[in-house]
């Protein structure tokens, strides 16, 4: 005979169990139902069943289990039953869409529901209030729930309804309330075994270390809860809505929509949560807009508006309508009708306690001041202002960007300097709790407008001077300290030895013409890997890095001109630096330059083959097109010393070597003039190491190596076996001169994985961090090393820029692809230089008057340039 209370006791179990093993839950309950269980029974193997379905699978499904479970607990004429199903299905019928009746089931259940049980459906009850926004409501709520079920001991309920009024905290801005509660819940947590509530309590913790600006750690604890959810089998939604926030704070707009737009596929596969997919919406409008598709972020904003308000969910409604107008500003909308709908979102989101109603004050402020509603723009942007004292650090800069256009539209110069400076340091402050330089680079984005405001003021208003000094404030700032160096992370060099195995292997077997998908998945996957475990490293503490003085960049220039170029308002304008002073001259327009650019790129690459001359006149016109729109007036007055060009972001392919005016002098390209600085202050390392390396599959074999390593006699030579990538790694690091000879690979998707080919595989830019000291001079003698990609306001992210800020202070590389046979005598020529006692940027221009005079040759030697200062 059957145990029945034995087998009720066993039956009851299932529900907290659906949070600690999904997967075996849900195999139990299908077991009890297969036994034709009694009806109290059946209804808690069927609200199981539902709850899975509700949290994981098809919504539809979960209804019908929850409708089923509600009918047989009436049956089983058990009221506390019946009141806990109605409360699971209340939720159910909410994440449908069908709030109303969601609601409605919520009022029964409470009705229903006494003691204990009644303190669940209340916590249940908030758990909806919040997912509708309805904050005041949820607190209330959790108010009453918490002292029963604190009194009864039901720490698992407890913990659940501590980690509820944290997440409402965090809506609201309320940060420490929400750490707070929890570090309850967590103590709580610790106590049980459910394992599912623990990985929602780590993304909880994720969660609240975004909120209080800490993006490392909140990347670090997002993806270890996702590790928690996958041993669990258990996608979750809210996990992906989260991630997406915080990869947007990080500046990762294409990451963020491409995380959203996953999810978004895979709940109408499933027939998942609608109000999720809302909100996924949502955040895929931000990216998108965000990533530059304005257009795309409207009709997924619209969407969003739609579901939400259907949903009666207001709260996220508003958010999204704000998305919404910020899409249809940055498509060029401007009209009264946009001032006054942001008005009144801005509003709202006041009254309903939200952090982002100064955002959208300072986008009715913006709007208004584009039509020429100064007394509107004042109004709207006087309350985004009263954010720049508190707040994490975005609130912040939101605040004194609006006070900065305050002091615009009021014409006080001094007003728009003072205020651009403040949100840059508190950005400054920002980035530099970021260890990894990709994050550094991105996140330099949020100080653009800042940066430009204070550029057109230094323009019009004040001297060229001034304008230098803006013109550096927020240029590669990433170069301005040396990026934090990853810990001895055993699972990150693991990553690395693995991406390097399987991206070696997929190369042979291309070589080999077999198939790769599954080898390109998986490095897909490593790379994944390997950013997301650099993107925790957390930065020093707080540090502006070096100020940018002029008068030491004068008296360091000694006889050489720096040229900067800043670009105002769509134009290029020409500093050039020397002799004491700073001089303006106006260049052309920046689109047209990077055309021309462009233009002069694509003639590089075809006189990399012979049997293309003809291309060359129209290179060298193309070149003194350039020189026009580049340099203007300047050209005339560069004097005969050395030339320093600091371009920005935009224009790094530039061949400069290619202008007439810059053809025949000794001649260096730096990120900023500070970074220069850096670099002609940087002291060579003692003993004066050399290292040479040979990688494979080079069309020349690298045949410089040999000769050079007969030129230098005690250098170290790395070829075969010997160029494998740790060893490579040992002997570079406080080298005095490096040579690598290898095939280089420029990622434009991914620049930190930008590589040069070794023996083993790849050597990437991540691999370059790990050094304690980078080559005091390196050679990169391949093609594309130079390439950079432009993120941030103006950072460059790729080879050359890895290395110095991690003591190089010179750097020989090409921005196009070249001819291996012509590269040869070129490096040959630069290293017999270097032998005399030059500096690259000097070795390098005699080592191009010593090439023969075909345009395969000529072409070569243009693509070549030296960065730094050595």
């Amino acid at each position: 005979m059957r145990d029945v209370t034995a087998e009720g006791e066993s039956v009851l179990e299932l529900l907290p169990l659906v949070f600690a093993d999904p997967g075996e839950a849900r195999a139990r309950a299908e077991e009890v139902l297969r036994a034709g269980p009694q009806p109290l029974h059946a209804s808690v193997a069927h609200q199981v069943l539902g709850i899975w379905q509700r949290d994981f699978g098809d919504l539809r499904m979960a209804l019908r289990h929850l409708r089923r479970a509600r009918d047989l607990a009436a049956r089983a004429e058990s009221a506390d039953r019946e009141a806990d199903v109605l409360a699971t299905l209340g939720v159910a019928l909410v994440h449908a869409g069908r709030t109303r009746q969601g609601l409605a089931s919520f009022e029964r259940g409470v009705a229903r529901g006494s003691g204990h049980t009644r303190s669940r459906v209340l916590y249940r009850r908030a758990y909806v209030w919040w997912v509708l926004g309805r904050h005041r409501e949820a607190l209330e709520d959790v108010r009453r729930a918490l002292p029963v079920l604190r009194q009864v001991g039901d720490d698992i309920w407890t913990a659940r309804a501590l980690t509820l009024r944290a997440t409402v905290h965090l809506a609201l801005g309320a940060v420490d309330r929400a750490v707070a509660d929890f570090t309850a819940a967590e103590r709580l947590w610790d106590t049980t075994g459910q394992e599912h509530d623990k990985a929602d309590a780590v993304e909880s913790r994720g969660l609240a270390a975004f909120r209080s600006g800490d993006i490392p750690a909140a990347l670090r604890l997002l993806d270890e809860a996702e590790e928690r959810y996958a041993k669990l089998g258990t996608p979750t939604y809210m996990l992906s809505i989260r991630r997406c926030e915080v990869l947007m704070a990080a500046g990762l707009a294409p990451e963020a929509l491409a995380e959203a737009d996953t999810t978004i596929a895979l709940l109408d596969r499933i027939g998942g949560q609608s109000t999720r997919k809302a909100e996924l919406l949502m955040a895929a409008a931000r990216a998108a807009r965000s990533a530059g598709d304005p257009h795309t972020a409207i009709a997924r904003a619209a969407v969003a508006v739609r579901l939400f308000a259907a949903q009666r969910r207001t709260w996220w409604e508003t958010h999204a309508r704000l998305v919404l107008i910020e899409a249809r500003v940055a498509a060029g909308r401007r009209s009264g009708r946009l001032v006054a709908d942001a008005a009144a979102v801005a509003a709202k989101l006041a009254s309903f306690g939200s952090p982002a109603a100064p955002e959208a004050s300072l986008l009715a402020g913006r709007i208004a001041l584009a039509l020429g509603w100064t007394a509107d723009a004042e109004r709207h942007l006087a309350v985004a202002a009263r954010s720049r004292y508190g707040g994490p650090p975005p609130a912040r800069v939101t605040g004194w960007a609006a006070q900065a256009l305050r002091a615009r539209a009021s014409g006080s110069r001094r007003g728009v300097l003072e205020a651009c400076r403040r949100g840059l340091d508190v950005l400054d402050d920002h980035r530099m709790t970021l260890g990894a330089s990709e994050l550094r680079a991105h996140a330099t984005a949020q100080g653009a407008e800042l940066a430009a405001l204070a550029q057109e003021v230094s323009l019009a208003h004040g001297t060229p001077r001034r304008l230098l000094e803006w013109s550096e404030r927020w240029r590669a700032t990433v170069l301005s300290a040396p990026p934090t160096r990853p810990p001895a992370d055993p699972a990150l060099l693991s990553g690395l030895t693995a991406y390097r195995e399987i991206a070696a292997r997929a190369e042979e077997a291309r070589m080999e013409g077999r198939p790769v998908p599954a080898l390109e998945r998986e490095q897909r996957r490593l790379e994944r890997e390997i950013r997301s475990r650099t993107h925790h490293i957390r930065g020093a503490a707080p540090h502006a890095g070096d100020h940018f003085d002029v008068a030491r960049l004068l008296d360091r220039l000694g006889e050489a001109r720096l040229v900067e170029l800043a670009v105002v308002d769509g134009r290029v304008h020409v500093l050039l630096c020397g002799q004491g002073r700073v001089r303006r001259f106006t260049g052309g327009p920046l689109a047209e330059a990077v055309a021309e650019a462009e233009y002069v790129q694509a003639g590089l690459r075809r006189l990399a083959h012979p049997g293309a001359e003809a291309r060359l006149p129209l290179v060298e016109a193309a070149g003194l097109r350039l020189q026009e729109l580049l340099l203007g007036g300047a050209a005339a007055h560069l004097g005969s010393g050395p030339a320093v060009i600091v371009p920005p972001g935009a224009l790094h392919r530039v061949p400069w070597a290619l202008l007439p005016a810059l053809r025949d002098r000794v001649l260096s390209v730096s990120p900023s003039a500070g970074s220069w600085l850096r670099a002609r202050e940087t002291e060579p390392p003692p003993g004066g190491r050399q290292v040479l390396v040979r990688g494979p599959g080079l069309a020349t074999g690298g045949a410089e190596v040999p000769e050079l390593a007969d030129r230098y006699g005690t250098a170290t030579v790395l070829e075969g076996d010997d160029a494998q990538v740790p060893r490579v790694l040992e002997h570079l690091d406080g080298a005095a001169l490096a040579h690598l000879a290898a095939h280089g690979t420029f990622r434009a998707d991914s620049p930190l994985f930008s590589a040069l080919r070794m023996a083993d595989g790849p050597l990437i830019v991540h691999d370059f961090d790990r050094l304690a000291r980078s080559p005091y001079r390196i050679i990169l003698s391949s093609c594309d090393t130079a390439r950079l990609a432009s993120v941030g306001a103006d950072e460059l992210l790729g080879l050359v820029t890895a290395l110095l800020p991690l003591g190089t202070a010179g750097v020989v590389a090409s921005s196009a692809p070249v001819n291996d046979a012509a590269v040869v005598p070129l490096m040959l020529a630069l290293h017999k230089g270097l032998d005399a006692g030059l500096t690259l940027a000097e070795s390098l221009r005699d080592a191009r008057a010593t090439l023969p005079q075909d345009p395969v040759h000529q072409a070569t030697g243009w693509a070549f340039a030296a960065f730094g200062a050595a």
